[in-house]
């Protein structure tokens, strides 16, 4: 891609990475992506530093304070949310586990969750096993499974006077497909619902805007966006305030510590923070806020992953051999496929012997694959890019994906 306003310098972008230096084309951004020198070197200076709990007088204990502050305010700035908003935790796994369980003690029997067929497991299994514990009914949104797109009009019919929460995801880890959230969440907000969005696989590739969205809750993965393996879930700090996680009685009831249990880990904050500032940099020194450099760097990597991805779309929907799962209208860098006559296992592997990096299985979108029925047969192989891959790497890939033929 050539450099200028608004355009990615891709070899300066890549120089930033050491991983890349192992000659692999790295296809497997959607299961976590690489880290820039910036994140390592952040991580590795807050670990040969003094650092100690929170809550005391002295400088070590001071720095551990600075880490978490460091990385709310740096979270809150990728998604358009308030610093004392967001609650850091290891995973969104773990954080939504906890927010079920927080929000399920103000659900009763007869009310009502509307969760979505397009979703990651960790956005519908914790919804769907706490309204269980507490009698409330699970309403499921399906997939088109045509095109993978989840209509938004069929809410109107799942969404009613005693719906509690509506967990959707704004983009789909196995597909891309970015379904219409704002919207979805209108309807729910209509009837007093909460709005719980997963944005893991979203927040690399596009501009997140909590509000915007309509979302109560957002969630996040900083390994998705070339940071460590932290999560985060960002909300109002007064919604936060009404609600009562389990906790340990010494432990801060504060928000959003109450959130939080355990020593968390400060070293990790520190890459938390040096990863949102990596992607608000991927232009250059550009000026203004990081939000407001993130805005700009993220419609640069929209539009570089975009001219990259429609090439590769278009290429393996061209070859006969090669199924590509669904048709969404709005994407993410993302797709999966299957070969004829190969389990998706045996495509891994022979693209690993190329030199590419890619994913087999259902990748946690277990209601959509078994709604696509793909699970039956191993799922499917997964190509996902970022703004650090270039044209010749998806030419080695489309090269790959050609030349596999059944053995």
């Amino acid at each position: 891609m050539s450099t200028g306003a608004g355009r990615l310098d891709v070899a300066r972008l890549r120089g930033l990475f050491p991983a890349l230096a192992d000659g692999y084309v790295h296809a497997d951004g959607p299961a976590g992506s690489l880290v820039p020198e910036s994140v390592a070197h952040a991580v590795g200076t807050a670990m040969r530093m003094p650092v100690a709990n929170r809550g005391g007088v002295f400088p070590a204990s001071g720095r551990s304070e600075a880490l978490v502050t460091g990385a709310r305010a740096a979270v809150a700035d990728l998604v358009g949310g308030q610093p004392g908003g967001v609650v850091l935790g290891p995973n969104m796994t773990t954080l939504t586990y906890a927010m079920a369980r927080a929000l399920a003690r103000t659900w009763r029997p007869g009310d009502d969750i509307v969760v979505s067929r397009l979703d990651h497991d960790a956005n519908v299994r914790p919804w769907v096993q706490l309204a269980a514990s507490v009698g409330a009914e699970v309403r499921w949104a399906e997939v088109d499974i045509e095109t993978g797109e989840l209509p938004a009009w069929q809410y109107a019919d799942l969404i009613g006077r005693r719906t509690r929460l509506v967990a959707v995801t704004a983009a789909s880890n196995a597909l891309g497909t970015r379904p219409d959230v704002a919207g979805i969440a209108a309807q729910a907000h209509a009837v007093g619902a909460l709005v719980y969005v997963d944005a893991v696989h979203a927040a690399p590739h596009v501009f997140l805007d909590k509000r915007s969205l309509g979302a109560d809750f957002v969630a996040v993965s900083a390994y998705k966006w070339c940071g460590p393996h932290v999560g985060a879930v960002v909300a109002d700090p007064d919604l936060l305030g009404y609600l009562h996680p389990d906790k340990l009685v010494p432990s801060s009831d504060r928000v959003p510590d109450r959130f939080e249990t355990g020593t968390p880990p400060f070293e990790l904050y520190a890459g938390v923070s040096a990863a949102v500032d990596h992607l608000a940099g991927v232009c250059g020194d550009a000026p203004g806020t990081r939000r407001e450099r993130l805005r700009a760097a993220m419609a640069a990597v929209a539009r570089h992953e975009g001219d990259l991805f429609e090439w590769l779309d278009q290429a393996l929907r061209a070859m006969r051999h090669v199924q590509v799962l669904g048709r969404p209208e709005r994407s993410t860098p993302t797709l999966s496929f299957t070969v004829a006559g190969m389990r998706p296992r045996q495509v891994a592997a022979e693209l690993t012997r190329d030199g590419i990096c890619a994913w087999d299985g259902d990748f946690y979108a277990r209601e959509l694959f078994d709604s696509l029925g793909v699970n039956e047969t191993g799922g499917a192989v997964r190509l996902g890019l970022m703004h650090y891959n270039t044209a010749d790497e998806v030419g080695r890939i489309i090269d790959a994906v050609a030349a596999l033929r059944p053995r």
